[in-house]
């Protein structure tokens, strides 16, 4: 898979969760939809994090000393996965809460 397809792939993986937490939140007026509904939109801003902190990192070379190689990428993108993660739990950037009034205003219109 080349780095265009993957790019092309997680977007719609991100767009599918959030449209299933929409349809099984619909007509639920409960704290538990409220929480899915938070627990998606602050997943959705970790996710929009870890592609900026993926481009913000691309341009680093490794230390040759340190390592490198496959296993030096594998852990790149674990780390920035969990480096968007940690952003998002924190407070983020405002992403997680402008999603989630999309979502609410979306559940209410339906």
């Amino acid at each position: 898979m080349d780095a265009f397809s993957s790019k092309t792939i997680a977007p719609n993986i991100a767009f599918e969760t959030a449209t299933a937490a929409l349809q099984a939140n619909r007509g639920a007026n409960t704290p538990a939809s409220a929480n899915m509904t938070e627990e998606t939109a602050e997943d959705f801003e970790a996710f929009f994090l870890s592609q900026v902190f993926s481009e913000m990192f691309s341009g680093i070379e490794t230390d040759p000393l340190f390592g490198g190689g496959a296993g030096e990428g594998v852990f790149r993108s674990m780390m920035i996965q969990e480096f968007g993660k940690s952003v998002a739990q924190t407070g983020g950037i405002g992403i997680a809460d402008s999603v989630m009034r999309e979502m609410i205003a979306l559940q209410e219109d339906q």
